[in-house]
């Protein structure tokens, strides 16, 4: 008797540990999107209104994708758009989901030697460094962010295996080190706006080329396939999804300011399941 009452016990307590973290899953995203802050003010509304635990692994798009593809995460966002049609294409997400925006920009130097702040495209701004020779510091770790900015280096006509001296440098690194050590160097850099505005290190950097199209920045979320991987948490994932969408969310994410400066624009869509 004694030893079934503790047996029963025993199962009671694993049955409550279980059920305990039954509440919580993993969300990979972009060290942009965390270094911006508004991680900060979501959470605990996720928490409060949903019951979640959500536990962020923060990396770059890159490798964001690949935890979902090894099924180490049960969600993730992020901005690289081909490399997220494409984690939907290959089966490894249910479908994407678009939820906000904000916009790339290229940061350097208030004394600006390369003069970008007068150029007409980003494509004339990465000319006019390369031209210059000044110091750029570029992320180097495969995130939508250093993607981005090699498209932008291809639309130039330009190629940085290709760039000779030490002018162009890559820290390998999130945004946050990178701008820290594009501050250090006094370098010119491509960042995400939201990253830049909760930027403390600024030094003599300042914001000098924004505005153009091509540096519209979307941020997804895309649930990790059950069928790739049946231990994902799909029932979380879609009720997180359902908060992210619902007006409450998107309204403390268009609401969200530094210095009296907006960061992310609310675009929540439909559900884009066929890329």
């Amino acid at each position: 008797m004694k030893f079934r009452f503790c047996f029963a016990a025993f199962a009671l307590l694993a049955l409550a540990n279980a059920n305990a973290f039954a509440d919580d899953m993993k969300m990979a995203v972009t060290t942009s999107f965390h270094n911006s802050g508004l991680s900060n003010i979501l959470i605990p509304a996720i928490k409060k209104d949903t019951g979640i635990d959500v536990y962020l692994l923060v990396v770059g798009t890159g490798q964001a994708l690949k935890l979902g593809r090894a099924g180490d995460v049960d969600a993730v966002l992020v901005h690289s758009r081909w490399a997220e049609e494409e984690f939907v294409r290959e089966g490894y997400g249910t479908h994407r989901r678009e939820i906000m925006y904000n916009d790339f920009v290229l940061i350097g130097p208030r004394s600006d030697e390369a003069g970008i702040a007068n150029a007409k495209s980003a494509a004339e701004a990465l000319t006019a460094i390369a031209d210059r020779n000044a110091i750029f510091v570029s992320r180097g770790d495969d995130s939508g962010t250093h993607r981005k900015e090699r498209a932008l280096w291809t639309a130039a006509g330009l190629d940085p295996e290709k760039f000779k001296g030490t002018w162009y440098r890559a820290s390998g690194s999130g945004m946050g080190a990178t701008l820290n050590t594009a501050s250090g160097m006094n370098g010119y850099v491509f960042a995400d706006r939201a990253s830049w505005l909760n930027f403390k290190n600024k030094g003599d950097l300042v914001l000098l080329f924004s505005g153009d199209p091509v540096l519209f920045n979307q941020y997804a979320y895309l649930p990790v396939n059950p069928q790739k991987h049946p231990h994902v948490k799909k029932e979380l994932a879609t009720k997180l999804e359902q908060w992210l969408v619902s007006p409450k969310a998107q309204k403390m994410i268009g609401d969200y300011e530094i210095a009296g400066e907006r960061l992310f624009t609310p675009n929540a869509g439909t559900l884009d399941s066929d890329s």
